[in-house]
């Protein structure tokens, strides 16, 4: 009898554990099902977020159910004095739900909470020179992203992302590009793909941009990504992720195979939020 009791217990443990995020959300559906954004919301989001202004009506509702999911899910936790209000707590989860538009919940799985600052804060670095000698000193930033679930974000930055839609710097874009890169358990550029992408050509195209941009930055060339790219293969995924939501006609000009591996990935057409 205890056998067949364990035997029991041990099926629907393994059933529970390999449909958990299915239960999960349906949970979800059933909390959220009902939960919309209210009028001064999507006027907060009318006023502050340009590509909302400029989404198709079903972009649009897709987005809202995603804010309101995130707004649930994550909290917003207010540094150096900074007392957060429901429309910063908007924007932040717009901009962030942005990316993640055409996917189901979980949205963003490893991320727990934000850290908004005011402007740019300190933080505490270590590096290391030739000798092996290390020091420890304060670096001036204005937002980061732990591999914990962490983020942090500088509100007065975050306004700026959004005030100039079409100049390539987003700072929710870029940090919650690094969360999407490391949802592997590694930072290195390369995210979970969907069903159907190659790694093997990920690797390609990302690889041989990343290096283009160097070759462009040698040689003083024009270029559409932004210099802070060439950094290292992660910022490179950030930082062309900010290129393609904000100068998409640029960067599908300059480099067509980036373009439209990216947009395979993100599973929408920014170019479309761009018309007047």
């Amino acid at each position: 009898m205890i056998e067949i009791v364990l035997i029991v217990g041990l099926i629907l443990f393994v059933s529970l554990y390999w449909n958990w995020e299915k239960i999960q959300r349906l949970q979800w559906q059933r909390k959220y099902q009902d939960q919309t954004l209210s009028a001064s919301d999507k006027q907060v989001l009318l006023k502050y977020m340009p590509i909302y202004r400029k989404m198709t009506d079903a972009d649009r509702a897709l987005l809202e159910k995603h804010i309101v999911w995130f707004l649930g899910e994550k909290r917003v936790l207010g540094r150096d004095g900074l007392i957060v209000s429901r429309p910063m707590t908007l924007i932040i989860a717009a901009d962030a739900c942005l990316l993640v538009l055409k996917q189901a919940w979980p949205l963003y799985p490893n991320v727990k909470e934000i850290l908004l600052y005011p402007s740019s804060y300190y933080a505490p670095q270590t590096s290391r020179d030739g000798a092996g000698l290390v020091s420890f000193h304060q670096t001036v930033r204005q937002g980061e992203s732990w591999p914990g679930g962490t983020l942090v974000l500088s509100w007065h930055d975050v306004l700026e992302g959004n005030r100039l839609p079409e100049d390539g710097h987003n700072l929710v874009f870029h940090e919650f590009a690094h969360q999407l890169d490391q949802q592997t358990g590694a930072t290195n550029g390369t995210p979970a793909l969907p069903v159907g992408m190659s790694y093997q050509d990920w690797g390609r195209v990302l690889s041989k941009a990343y290096q283009h941009l160097k070759m462009q930055l040698s040689y003083n060339m024009p270029h559409a990504i932004h210099s802070y790219g060439a950094t290292n293969e992660a910022e490179f995924f950030a930082v062309v992720t900010e290129t393609f939501i904000e100068k998409p006609h640029e960067l599908k000009q300059e480099n067509p195979e980036l373009y439209n591996l990216l947009k395979d990935y993100y599973q929408f057409e920014p170019r479309d939020w761009q018309r007047h």
